[in-house]
Order: structure tokens, then C-alpha cells, then sequence
């Protein structure tokens, strides 16, 4: 008997079972199922257990089962659910007669005789196959001694799915049943709102303590399970609660998790590089008006039905809607020699609209770029004048007829938020923002660099201005953020007293001798100190130089 099953391993399909039966022969009826798997334990699949199952790319896997109890035909159930990709599975059924059974019970044969009696007695089939990443259940009415094969295959890379067999229809179902109609409406859509609802589950009604819905709501696409949705959530950087339904305290959540508690609703928003997914348990309430949308995005929305005692879970038919455009922002009108500044949203990425009509044939615009980059789009009657990125100073002198229209148009171009002042004026002779110099670079001197003191110097103009400057004191891991985070725009009014080096003026009217010098004193030595340098015109309009990293030598 022992060297009989082990042939099984070797076996094609269509006589693994047909041998696998052989071995069960000689025992009782009532030690069937034990002396059929006494070597494939391990490929058995429990019955009323959800079972995992991990799959790897192009092979096959297969799990075993019969159904004994009771001579009469008995129901089963079998639910597979694709936690990743679609993949193939299908039932195969192995049925010896009864006759045959009856025979082998009386008498010992001889192996050769009930091996060759039992492959013309017996026959293995198809009854059923599947292949897509949907929830698929097969319900079937199981006979006398019958033995069951499931083979599951994915083909397109390695995954895992669920398997629950079932043959106990009188204590209810593992998975929380579906209403007959399981779609999701959308019965009301914001701006920054969806409204939805759909038809209670009858596990619900039934259950009330046990059972309660969750919502993912996410701007990518529908997932046709929650294994699925864990699945891909998980795979973008992402990680999740165990289960959706579980009572999270803030304590169970990741980093990038944020939980909100109100009205008996939990909320988890998982944020990633990859977007949003927002994830909102509402007890056995069914509808729910989702928050804190985009406008003018379109948005994919899932509700589970879920067993708190099991976990399990089944899912609605997904929906979407797509919430309604923010109003175009009011074009802006543009006086002649006033300075406004703009702050243009970077996650947007829409155009911020200023017009300007022209009271004279040659007008001039200033852009100062006070954070980040900003696209300038300039059109005079519908035609386009100028067109560049800015991130530091820049004018634009252009030449045109009175009452000509100009619009400019200003957007980020980075994800963050960046500001601009704008200024558009006919006056030549007295402009609002000062004479620059070719260059707002600040330089320091290496040899007159000491453990007190640094000397740095700035390029000056033929205008006589004003000129501040300021000192910081920094730490190493604070340099990147000192420079990223720098409001261009931002005067000395903004700057600490205590920060202030001095103020004085100057000019020269040979540009090459336009330089000037400045030691800073009273500094620790090896210690990083950041410099500004502000210019302030006439107008009293301040543009600042770059800022300038300087540590001071450790030892003199």
C-alpha cells in the first residue's frame, strides 16, 4: 500500500485521482477521507475555513476535497477571490461507482486486478472553469463518496487569493450576503462632495452588531474585492490595518495614516506618492456624503459589506463620478504703478489671469518671483508678446497703441505653491522697483575668513540705494530648508532686530567700481551663519540677493 500512493505524486491528472482512490480500497467507509489524504495532507482544503493560497507565475496549483457525509446529495459552496491579478481556476470531479466500492469492501484482489477494475470504473471531468479577477462562487450538489480537485493558475505574475468551501447551509454563510441589486448610487455630486447610497445588505438587517460597510474611495480605478484593494494599496508604499472593519485606536496607525473620529464613522486616509486612498467605515449606515474632494477630478468609489466576527467581506458594484470644476477665477484688472503679488497653487497647475489696458503706446511690466518658478504668458489682443519662465527679476518693455488689451497669465511651474508681484506702469522715469545690478550674487572671501569674522561682498548700480544686511545663525541640517523655504519678496521688516548687521548706502557710477565690501564681527568660531543682503530703491520696494552659507573657522 505505501509504495501504491506514493505513485500518485507521478501520475498525470486524469489518474492521480483514479490511483489516490485505490489506496482507500481496503479501509472502512467511515475512514475514508484520513486514508484518501493520509500523504496529501497538506493539499486538502478545509471545509468552512477561508484558506489562503499563494500562486506563483505559470504553476499550477491544486487543493483536494470529498464530500462523504450522507448518501443523499448534499449542497456545496465553493468562493474564490483574486486578491491581485485575474487568474484561471477550475473544479475537476472524480466519481467511483458505487457498485465497485461495494465489491472491494467484501474481498481482498489482488492490487494488478482492483487497479486495472478501478481506471475503467471511474472517469474525472470538468464541471467547471473560470478566468478574471472577480469574486466567483460555484454552488454544486455533492453525491456519494466523491472526490473533488480545484487547480488555480496565474499567469501573469506571482499573487494570492481566498478559497472557501462550505457544505453547512443551515448556520449561515461566511461572507456577508449582497442585496439582489448591489450597485452603488451617486445621488449627489460638489465640488468637492460626492453623495452616495445603495440597498442594505441582508446580513445587516440580520445582524446589526456584526456587520457594518466600509467605503475606499480613491482616484484610480474600482477594486472588485477588499483583497484586492490591500493588495494594490500595499504594493504603491503603502500599509494597511489588517482589516478596514477592526477597531483601530490611533496607536495601531502607520506614519502616513491619519484617523478622524466623528459621528461613530472611522476614517483612515493613506496617503502615498502614488495619490490618496481614503478609507471610511460608517457602521450599517447606507449613505454617506464623501469630503475634502478636488475639484474636477474623477473619483472611483467601493463599499464592502463586513463580517466584524470573520473578517470576510464582499463588495458592491463599484461606481464613479467625477466632481464638478471650480469657477474660473475673476480676471483680475491691473492699475497703472501698482505692485500686487499673487500666490499660485502648484497642485492646480491653472492660470491666474491679471488684465491691463493701455493708456499709453509703451508700457512696462515687472515680475519679482518671490517663491519658487513662475510661467509668464503675455498676450496683447489675443496675440502672444512674451512668454518665459521667471524665478528672479524680470521686465518686459512693451510697445504698443492706446486702449490695446494685455493679459497676463501666471502659473507654478513646481508642485508647490509659488508667489509672484506684478507691477505694469507707463511711467518711465519713476519705476517701483529698483535698478538691479547684473548680478544678486553675495561672495566671501576664504583667506579673510577667521574663527570671529566674515568679509562678503555684493555688486552695487549707478542709483544710489539702500542696503541691509542680516546674519543667521544655522545648524548643518537647517541649510536646505533655510534656502528652499526664502520669501524673495519679504522685506527687512520680516527679519528678527537681533539678526540686523547694519543699513548704509551706496553707488558708483563706473560700474566695474561698484562693489562693495562688508566684515561681519562678533561670530563663533566653526559655526554656519547665513547672510542676506536686501537692496531697497526709491520706492521702497526691497529685492533680495541671494543668500550666502558661510561657516567660520574652527581654529585660529
Amino acid at each position: 500500500m505505501l509504495k501504491m500512493s506514493w505513485v500518485c505524486f507521478y501520475l498525470p491528472l486524469h489518474l492521480l485521482m483514479a490511483v489516490c482512490l485505490c489506496h482507500s480500497v481496503r479501509a472502512p467507509t467511515t475512514s475514508f477521507k484520513s486514508d484518501l489524504f493520509n500523504f496529501y495532507h497538506s493539499l486538502i482544503l478545509a471545509d468552512g475555513k477561508e484558506t489562503t493560497i499563494h500562486l506563483l507565475k505559470d504553476i499550477p496549483k491544486r487543493y483536494y476535497f470529498v464530500l462523504e457525509e450522507g448518501r443523499a446529495p448534499a449542497p456545496f459552496t465553493v468562493t474564490v477571490t483574486p486578491c491581485d491579478v485575474p487568474i484561471e481556476w477550475s473544479i475537476f470531479i472524480h466519481k467511483a461507482s458505487a457498485s465497485f466500492l461495494g465489491k472491494a469492501a467484501h474481498g481482498d484482489h489482488g492490487t494488478q486486478e482492483v487497479s486495472k477494475s478501478q481506471k475503467t470504473s471511474s472517469m474525472a471531468s470538468t464541471i467547471f472553469n473560470y478566468k478574471g479577477n472577480s469574486v466567483e462562487t460555484y454552488v454544486g450538489m455533492s453525491s456519494y463518496f466523491t472526490l473533488y480537485m480545484l487547480e488555480f493558475l496565474s499567469t501573469e505574475r506571482d499573487t494570492h487569493i481566498t478559497v472557501y468551501l462550505t457544505t453547512d447551509t443551515t448556520s449561515g454563510h461566511l461572507y456577508p450576503e449582497l442585496p439582489v441589486d448591489p450597485r452603488i448610487d451617486v445621488i449627489g455630486v460638489g465640488r468637492t462632495t460626492v453623495t452616495l447610497a445603495w440597498k442594505h445588505s441582508p446580513s445587516v438587517l440580520q445582524h446589526r452588531e456584526n456587520i457594518q460597510y466600509c467605503l475606499l474611495v480613491n482616484d484610480k480605478h474600482n477594486y472588485k474585492s477588499l483583497c484586492a484593494a490591500e493588495t494594490a494599496i500595499r504594493s504603491s508604499g503603502m500599509k494597511l490595518p489588517p482589516m478596514l472593519a477592526l477597531s483601530l485606536s490611533p496607536y495601531l496607525l502607520e506614519p502616513q495614516q491619519v484617523m478622524i473620529l466623528s459621528n461613530s464613522e472611522l476614517s483612515i486616509i493613506n496617503k502615498a506618492s502614488s495619490g490618496e486612498v481614503r478609507q471610511i467605515c460608517t457602521g450599517t449606515k447606507n449613505t454617506y456624503t464623501v469630503p475634502s474632494l478636488s475639484p474636477s477630478t474623477q473619483y472611483y468609489f467601493d463599499v464592502f459589506v463586513v463580517n466584524l466576527l470573520t473578517n470576510a467581506s464582499a463588495a458592491y458594484t463599484g461606481t464613479f463620478a467625477r466632481t464638478l470644476e471650480e469657477p474660473e477665477p475673476k480676471m483680475v484688472e491691473l492699475k497703472d504703478g501698482k505692485v500686487i503679488q499673487v500666490v499660485l497653487d502648484g497642485k492646480k497647475q491653472k492660470f491666474y489671469s491679471l488684465q491691463y489696458q493701455a493708456r499709453h503706446k509703451r508700457i512696462h511690466f515687472t515680475f519679482q518671483s518671490c517663491r519658487g518658478q513662475v510661467q509668464v504668458h503675455i498676450t496683447k489682443n489675443s496675440k502672444t508678446v512674451a512668454s518665459e519662465n521667471i524665478s528672479g527679476l524680470r521686465y518686459f518693455s512693451l510697445k504698443g497703441n492706446l486702449l490695446d488689451t494685455y493679459l497676463v497669465q501666471l502659473r507654478s511651474t513646481e508642485q508647490s505653491n509659488s508667489s509672484v508681484k506684478v507691477q505694469v506702469s507707463s511711467n518711465f522715469q519713476k519705476p517701483s522697483f529698483p535698478l538691479l545690478p547684473e548680478s544678486l550674487k553675495i561672495k566671501s572671501f576664504s583667506k579673510l575668513r577667521t574663527c570671529n569674522s566674515v568679509t562678503i561682498a555684493w555688486l552695487g548700480t549707478q542709483e544710489e540705494s539702500k542696503y541691509c544686511v542680516y546674519k543667521k545663525r544655522i545648524e548643518e541640517d537647517q541649510v536646505w530648508m533655510e534656502l528652499q523655504s526664502t520669501d524673495r519678496c519679504a522685506g527687512p521688516e520680516s527679519r528678527h532686530k537681533s539678526e540686523k548687521v547694519l543699513c548704509k548706502y551706496f553707488y558708483d557710477i563706473n560700474l566695474q567700481r561698484a562693489v562693495t565690501t562688508e566684515t561681519i564681527k562678533g561670530l563663533d568660531p566653526g559655526t554656519l551663519y547665513l547672510f542676506d543682503v536686501y537692496l531697497i530703491g526709491p520706492s521702497g520696494i526691497p529685492v533680495r540677493y541671494h543668500s550666502k552659507v558661510v561657516k567660520t573657522r574652527k581654529k585660529c
